[in-house]
């Protein structure tokens, strides 16, 4: 059984937003809302400071607090990859999951039930990469199986230096970046 993850490497990513508008693209977001988006973190002390650029999307965790919380089952684990995932058509709309998601990465569609990044599993099924790695001009995202010792990810987390967003939420977060 797989575990899907990804990985993004902060000193390569130019923030140039084609993994937003390549999301956006491939699973029809509606204008004016997002998936995923680009953050810019600041850090140091003056006159030594750093820039993190990141892709943030959902991070798929191993603990989602949104699917605990989710009242219909709406919000669910993927049987395959453990990618967190929302039945649109048992939804509520009711907001619990948004207000349980430490990384603010959903929203409510327009059609009334909670959306977010499903790491596009519809491709991943296919054996091609989510729409945003697949388009990354400087290849700073690399997907794939976090339990597989020989996939780009492990290799990747195992020889860089990298973190998660918001530890200490107990969330557990399947994206990592590369500092």
């Amino acid at each position: 059984m797989a575990r899907y993850g990804m990985v993004i490497d902060t000193t390569t990513c130019v923030g140039c937003m084609d993994c937003v508008v390549a999301c956006k693209t491939e699973n029809r977001v509606p204008e004016g809302y997002n998936r995923d988006w680009i953050a810019y973190d600041t850090g140091g002390t003056y006159p030594t400071l750093n820039m993190e650029i990141r892709s943030e999307r959902c991070n798929h965790c191993d603990n989602p607090p949104c699917v605990y919380c989710c009242p219909c089952g709406a919000s669910h684990i993927h049987d395959r990859g453990g990618v967190i995932l929302v039945h649109h058509e048992k939804c509520s709309g009711c907001k619990a999951c948004i207000a349980a998601c430490p990384y603010d990465a959903r929203f409510i569609h327009p059609e009334g039930y909670a959306d977010k990044c499903t790491l596009c599993i519809h491709r991943v099924e296919q054996g091609l990469d989510p729409a945003c790695v697949a388009v990354c001009p400087t290849r700073c995202m690399v997907f794939g199986d976090l339990d597989d010792p020989n996939s780009a990810v492990t290799r990747l987390i195992q020889s860089r230096r990298h973190h998660t967003l918001i530890p200490e939420a107990g969330t557990e977060p399947q994206i990592h970046f590369l500092t």
